[in-house]
């Protein structure tokens, strides 16, 4: 299992678009992808998932990639993150 933690930086949240970036990001991989915010998760595959968690500018979230390709699934949601919010 990787983790990873990261602090939302755009303004806007996690809006519709920024859910779809990381929705077709997961969707390349057969690991298992979820997002973590307070006390909720949502699969990183589900965009309404995504927008039901209602992460805000500065939230801080927590992303577990679980499966055969773990490790290029995490390198690869990182990069989504680390290069669009």
């Amino acid at each position: 299992m990787q983790t990873f933690m990261y602090t939302i930086k755009v303004p806007v949240g996690l809006h519709a678009r920024h859910a779809a970036i990381i929705v077709k990001a997961a969707k390349e991989f057969e690991s298992t992808i979820t997002v973590s915010f307070e006390d909720k998760t949502a699969d990183a595959r589900r965009i309404l998932g995504l927008m039901g968690l209602g992460i805000k500018q500065g939230d801080l979230i927590r992303v577990t990639v679980e499966g055969p390709d773990e490790y290029d699934a995490a390198v690869s949601m990182k990069n989504v993150f680390w290069n669009n919010f």
